[in-house]
């Protein structure tokens, strides 16, 4: 279904993500100001997040391939499986309320922050609650409407490459350190999606227009 460039571009991907996340997970592991033990017990943690993430991103590509087959189906609805996607699993928060209240608690008794324009002062917790669901809100609704114009593999490898940027500002945000295996795996990250969008074939083509010379086949 997909030529070998594909394959080769989602490689690199895979490995430029394994690369940075196998280098944070040194520092993680290197941490001076934990002992032995905490440091062990931070680092399996962190195992775990990753293996979490990784069986999410699994499953999220398998459900990308099952909306594509019901989008042929039963036609393109993005905004029904928006719907669908967040409001099944709004039952399942019930069994972590307690969690949410305290947390809930916690935000409430954060440093008050004055919204800009508006005037109004609320704790700066919620604040930030509220731009990270409005930004959500909009990248979400843009992979839903993605879903019905592009392969799932596409989809896949833009969200992928969304998680990836937010990684690499958070770096740079909290100063955590950025080696050369870091910049390594971002520029493989970035090679494989130049790749897998053609846009060799493309300069290709412009610079044999420019010239002169009839397109190659």
């Amino acid at each position: 279904r997909y030529s070998v460039s594909k394959y080769i571009s989602i490689a690199l991907v895979s490995l430029g993500i394994f690369t940075c996340t196998f280098m944070s997970a040194k520092q993680v592991a290197s941490d001076s100001s934990l002992n032995e033990e905490g440091g062990l017990q931070v680092f399996l943690w962190w195992l775990l997040g990753i293996a979490a993430l990784t069986f999410a991103l699994l499953m999220s590509a398998r459900m990308g391939i099952f909306q594509e087959t019901l989008y042929q189906r039963f036609g393109k609805h993005s905004k029904e499986a928006l719907f669908y996607n967040h409001a099944l699993p709004l039952p399942g928060f019930l069994l972590l309320a307690p969690n949410i209240y305290q947390h809930a608690v916690l935000f409430s008794q954060s440093e008050p922050f004055r919204v800009p324009l508006l005037g109004l002062t609320v704790p700066i917790m919620w604040f930030y609650l509220l731009m990270n669901v409005l930004t959500q809100s909009v990248c979400i609704r843009g992979v839903f409407v993605l879903t019905t114009e592009c392969p799932s593999l596409t989809v896949t490898l833009v969200v992928t490459l969304r998680k990836f940027l937010s990684l690499i500002l958070s770096i740079l945000y909290f100063r955590n350190p950025f080696t050369a295996w870091h910049w390594l795996g971002t520029a493989l990250v970035f090679l494989g999606t130049l790749l897998y969008a053609e846009v060799w074939h493309g300069l290709r083509a412009l610079l044999a227009r420019c010239s002169g010379r009839p397109k190659e086949e």
